[in-house]
């Protein structure tokens, strides 16, 4: 049975000809998880597009927040001119989208237009590479992200007016799987579960979580790439969604300092090329298991850039809040950074160090070449910690600010072997110009402490 949204190319041809679809949505990710890229007159989609792709420049990977092209890469600058790159369009991930009028959408590889290589840099080519080494090693992932957001009454035009100062959440108290609070954010909660699901991006609940206003909404697990591609459609649509009932949401790490900050928990597991679950194959935890949680330990404080990407990020890490600040493993244990959870074929990991900005692909590829460096070199995790993971200061802390963990990544011989010096160097660059950016900005807090009593 089809999976309900999907479209192959035959049938996207049908949907035009029905006049179902008159614009496909054609996309890359960049560095921060955003969707850029341009809406495409369906039928010229098909002519032009579909088969050989689209030019956009290549500043995109090389630009911050405000789409300012960013001196200093070596990929592109003004020396090279910001030239252009083709975006791809991977086929595979066409699909409705059924939360715009007469849409689908398609996610695009980035391409170099003269070798027709991929683009080393590119979110998307930094995940297939790690994929590819654990496909040469015999494994595939299948990955699951569980992402929590705040919705406001506030549209987005309203927030910016009032400088985000006095934002209005949709609920009044922390909504932790409350039936009644989270009934009156149904009509767009549940609008949001249903369109993504229409379009590809299965769904299997969401909940009220532990903020006013806060929520989560659980996609269906699926093979690493297609899992961070539903991330990103999801992200977007939602809040698009948000936006056309006249509210709106953020996937902040930490949106206010008095409220609990929202994470991505990635769930993680091996499989065969027979499409097996191989952490648990006799039913019992294997070696593999335990060397691909040494791996992660060994490695997830070197790699915590790539799961708390910006300043914020680095906010959401207090104790007593079910965001780590300890880098252990344990079972059933959420104080933890790595949580085990399932078992038999449902054995997996749960890496809960993550924030909701950060960018899946570099995610996802940081903790499988963490993952797949266990299984090489036989990693043992020691035993599984148990008890209260805030109050264990023997453990290893997850970097609190982004300078450490910038340090981190730049001190880190693994990540330039697993992702080579170019890629390493160009989210060095990105990560630095982001820190740049913030410690130059003068804030509402400095205002409001320096501004009469200093």
């Amino acid at each position: 049975m089809a999976e309900r949204g999907r479209l192959s190319p035959e049938e996207l041809v049908r949907e035009i000809q029905a006049g179902r679809v008159e614009t496909v949505v054609t996309v890359i990710p960049d560095l921060y998880g955003r969707l850029v890229g341009k809406r495409i007159h369906a039928p010229f989609f098909l002519d032009s597009i579909a088969g050989h792709g689209m030019h956009v420049c290549d500043y995109l990977l090389a630009c911050d927040m405000e789409m300012d092209p960013t001196p200093g890469y070596a990929y592109t600058n003004w020396a090279s001119g910001y030239g252009d790159l083709r975006a791809v369009p991977d086929l595979g991930t066409l699909r409705h989208a059924a939360w715009l009028d007469k849409s689908a959408v398609v996610v695009c590889d980035c391409v170099d237009d003269e070798t027709h290589d991929l683009v080393p840099v590119a979110p998307r080519s930094i995940l297939r590479r790690q994929l590819a080494r654990l496909r040469d090693a015999g494994f595939t992932a299948k990955m699951g992200s569980e992402l929590e957001f705040y919705l406001f009454r506030d549209t987005y035009r309203e927030a910016r007016a009032k400088h985000y100062q006095e934002l209005r959440t949709a609920g009044e108290y922390v909504e932790d799987y409350h039936v009644l609070s989270s009934t009156f954010a149904e009509p767009v909660i549940g609008a949001i579960r249903r369109l993504v699901d229409a379009s590809a991006i299965g769904v299997e609940f969401s909940k009220g979580e532990w903020g006013p206003g806060q929520h989560e909404i659980n996609l269906r697990y699926a093979e690493a790439l297609e899992m961070a591609d539903r991330h990103v459609l999801y992200k977007t649509a939602a809040k698009e969604i948000a936006a056309q009932q006249g509210h709106s949401l953020t996937f902040m790490a930490k949106w206010n300092a008095a409220m609990a900050g929202s994470s991505l928990h990635v769930h993680m597991s091996l499989w065969n090329d027979r499409d097996q679950p191989v952490f648990a194959p006799a039913g019992e935890a294997a070696p593999l298991f335990h060397h691909f949680i040494g791996g992660l330990l060994a490695h997830a404080h070197e790699l915590s850039w790539l799961f708390a990407p910006t300043v914020n990020s680095y906010k959401r890490y207090r104790e007593g809040t079910f965001a780590p600040t300890r880098i252990a493993w344990s079972v059933d244990n959420r104080t933890a950074g790595f949580r085990v959870v399932g078992e038999g074929p449902s054995l997996r990991v749960e890496c809960r160090i993550p924030g909701a900005d950060a960018n899946p692909y570099l995610t996802y590829a940081g903790l499988l070449a963490a993952g797949l460096d266990g299984i090489e070199r036989q990693l043992d995790p020691g035993p599984a910690f148990q008890g209260d993971a805030y109050r264990a200061e023997s453990l290893p802390r997850v970097p609190h600010t982004m300078a450490d963990a910038i340090g981190a990544l730049e001190r880190s011989d693994f990540a330039r072997a697993a992702f080579g010096d170019a890629v390493v160097d160009h989210l060095l660059h990105f990560a630095r110009t982001e820190l740049a950016t913030y410690e130059t900005a003068v804030t509402d807090f400095e205002r409001a402490r320096y501004f009469e009593r200093i």
